[in-house]
């Protein structure tokens, strides 16, 4: 059975979503929320395979949990469901570490279809449309000058995290300890005047773009 977790606000939605799931007949919804913050608590104790995460939620958005999961376990996989077509949003997710992005337009069929791809180790993201996200985002941005202000230890994590690694894979990549990477993460984030990864990710691909 693939283990599914469902985050959105509406509770008619979460509903919807958990009959289809679970009459697919290899689907088993094993929680639901609809707070960000409570979803970002409960994903992780639950361990599901794959988390039907809302984009926009009135006390947050499902790419942060996304981020904050898998930072976390990176095991559970993360699947945006959103009502809009947004080029940021689909970059947050791509650098949040989701491994789909769909509109809730899509038919129920292709939903279930896209959660089983999801939990076998599928990516849903288009990779022209990634591209040209990232194309769009890196062109013609000058480096920020408050990249200046971080040493060369920074500038990788800094770059790590604009990849989706967590803590954990960052630390095996730079032979360091997970608490130390984790304090380094925070001390960019104050140089940056920054509150999220997600900002941090952001920022970085300008970054990242000057290398290309």
């Amino acid at each position: 059975m693939i283990r599914v977790f469902l985050l959105d606000d509406h509770e008619v939605v979460r509903r919807g979503l958990a009959d289809l799931l679970q009459s697919s007949g290899d689907i088993e919804v094993v929680g639901e929320s609809g707070s960000a913050q409570e979803a970002a608590r409960r994903i992780p104790a639950l361990r599901p395979d794959v988390a039907i995460l809302d984009a926009r939620l009135p006390d947050g958005n499902g790419i942060d949990v996304c981020r904050d999961v898998r930072a976390v376990d990176s095991s559970i996989k993360g699947l945006i469901l959103t009502s809009y077509e947004d080029d940021e949003a689909l970059f947050a997710a791509i650098m949040a570490g989701a491994a789909g992005y769909v509109l809730k337009q899509i038919r129920g069929t292709d939903l279930v279809d896209a959660v089983r791809r999801v939990a076998a180790g599928q990516s849903l993201l288009d990779p022209a449309i990634t591209t040209r996200v990232l194309e769009r985002i890196r062109s013609g941005v000058e480096q920020p000058r408050e990249l200046k202000s971080l040493t060369e230890q920074e500038r990788r994590i800094l770059e790590y995290v604009a990849e989706g690694l967590t803590n954990r894979e960052i630390a095996g990549k730079m032979f360091l300890a997970e608490k130390t990477v984790k304090n380094y993460v925070s001390s960019v984030l104050a140089k940056l005047g920054l509150e999220r990864r997600t900002q941090a990710a952001v920022l970085a691909t300008r970054l990242l773009g000057q290398r290309h």
